[in-house]
């Protein structure tokens, strides 16, 4: 790894470049009267330091270039001014250190940066928040053992790529990486798959295979979507677990394996033991190690640095030039709650970079909920038993159809309400049809979420919560379980189903945010 480190300032550049060369770190120290593009250019470095005049033009401009380069820049700053630290970081600083510097530290935090950005570079893990911050440390702890992990996280926030770094970083690296979507597979089908068959095991089977463990042996399986997993299975599973052993089905001889097991659930593995749907002795053989990964909306100072990366990749890929994002559309992707997670926004810097057509985007270019500032964000919809005999929908069928009904009733609502609009005198209007979840008004930066199916032009007085920018989200979270306790009147089985958690999670939650209990006693 190497280090450049500009001469604005020679007496702490020299300081830090004498500390690192001594730490058998490759430096080069440039002049700002040097060509420094021909000399970054010339010496592929893994860092940059500016050791001053971190807001003259010329290096800010040579800071962007290292942003859509990948390349981290640190800046040495005058004072410890907090809002200046903001503003550089705004700019690109991917850290900063006042003056008088203390060398040890400065030199320390560059080789941290410089492995947790080449780190980053091999996992795809892109971010330099304090959440994304978090997991990569708890990634380099976890890796070198081969305990169980569980990894918790929405759907599309990379809990693939974590289960995927363990594996790379631990000493299993050049072993086996087998995947499996427990969840999309049937159940007649999942024992055969993750245990493999005898022939003649059962009709079509007609030679013995192998299962994902076999598969696995001496590296790592992940199995994703492990809440999804039936019980019949499970009692397997954790013998698997406890006995590193399995049988084939149809088969008589157990089969010994060296496997660690990595799983993902997009919904806390908990809620599913309170539901009585997945068993706890297996939940605690699983959880012995776990990793939350956060959602975008938590992390969003990391939005920039994912839609550079994403950039960067699509433009190679599709051999696209692509002459970048505009300062108010980057403002308004950092502004989008992405349901959807890094998925959605890898999606759509992927459209934008194929349908560019050689302009900078902007945000005309962006989806509507975009540029609206927010989406339609729905609370669980509740799905009863189903009639599999009588021809009806799958439950997750009937709940993706019920979803897509209720987002077009809101589309074509707000399609409605803007028409009114238009024909007044362009106020937003208070008649509204029903709806569940989120709505956000295009003359405010407030979203208002409520929590019941309210009738055509109806006020819903106690039941909204309105958020700003700048809430905490514990504070939502409070607020959003509170209306829903109202909404409710206090019963809090349907008030559990209503958010889409165990009750045991609600009531957890009514103590943990200190709500009045009287209040809310179960019917």
């Amino acid at each position: 790894m190497s280090v450049l480190i500009t001469l604005h300032d020679v007496e702490p550049a020299v300081r830090l470049n004498a500390r690192l060369e001594a730490d058998g770190v490759e430096t080069v120290v440039v002049s700002p009267l040097d060509d420094m593009r021909a000399e970054i250019k010339h010496a592929k470095p893994n860092l940059i330091v500016f050791s001053d005049e971190l807001t003259d033009p010329a290096n800010l401009t040579l800071l962007r270039e290292m942003l859509w380069d990948g390349t981290p820049v640190v800046g040495l700053m005058d004072g410890d001014d907090a809002t200046q630290r903001d503003r550089l970081r705004a700019f690109g600083y991917v850290d900063l250190f006042s003056k008088p510097i203390v060398v040890d530290e400065v030199a320390l935090s560059v080789r941290r940066i410089m492995e947790r950005h080449a780190l980053q570079e091999m996992t795809g893990l892109i971010g330099e928040s304090e959440p994304l911050r978090e997991v990569m440390v708890k990634v380099e702890q976890m890796a070198p053992v081969s305990s169980t992990v569980l990894i918790e996280g929405e759907s599309g926030t990379g809990k693939e790529l974590v289960a995927r770094a363990l594996a790379a970083l631990g000493p299993r690296k050049n072993k086996p990486f087998i995947a499996v979507n427990v969840g999309a597979l049937p159940e007649t089908l999942l024992e055969s798959e993750l245990f493999g068959h005898e022939k003649g095991a059962f009709t079509g089977a007609a030679e013995r295979r192998l299962g994902r463990f076999e598969l696995a042996d001496i590296g790592t399986l992940f199995l994703d979507e492990i809440g999804e997993i039936p019980q019949s299975t499970q009692v397997k599973l954790l013998r698997v677990l406890e006995e590193r052993e399995f049988t084939r089905v149809g088969g008589g001889q157990s089969i010994k394996v060296n496997v660690r097991v990595i799983a993902a659930t997009n919904r806390p593995l908990r809620e599913h033991v309170e539901e009585g749907s997945f068993r706890t002795d297996l939940y605690y053989r699983l959880n012995v190690l776990s990793i939350y990964l956060p959602p975008l909306r938590a992390r969003p100072e990391d939005i920039p640095l994912l839609v550079r990366r994403f950039i960067r990749d699509f433009t190679a890929q599709h051999d696209r030039p692509f002459p970048g994002i505009s300062a108010e559309t980057m403002e308004m992707l950092m502004q989008y709650p992405w349901p959807g997670n890094v998925r959605e926004l890898r999606n759509l810097v992927e459209s934008m970079v194929v349908l560019s057509h050689g302009r900078q985007i902007g945000p005309e270019d962006l989806p509507r909920q975009i540029r609206e500032g927010g989406v339609a964000r729905f609370l669980p919809v509740r799905v009863g038993p189903i009639n599999r005999a009588a021809g009806q929908a799958e439950g997750r069928e009937l709940e993706f159809i019920l979803r897509s009904l209720l987002e077009l009733k809101l589309e074509m609502e707000g399609l409605r309400r803007r028409m009114d609009d238009d024909r007044s005198s362009g106020s937003f209007g208070a008649s509204r049809a029903g709806f569940i979840g989120e709505v956000v008004a295009p003359t405010s930066n407030s979203v208002t979420a409520v929590t019941g199916i309210l009738p055509r032009d109806e006020t819903p007085a106690p039941n909204v919560v309105t958020v700003v920018p700048g809430t905490k989200m514990t504070e939502v979270e409070r607020a959003v379980i509170e209306a829903a306790l109202k909404e409710t009147r206090g019963n809090r089985r349907r008030a559990a189903d209503l958010l889409g958690i165990g009750e045991r999670t609600l009531y957890r939650k009514i103590k943990e945010y200190r709500l009045p209990e009287h209040e809310y006693s179960l019917d």
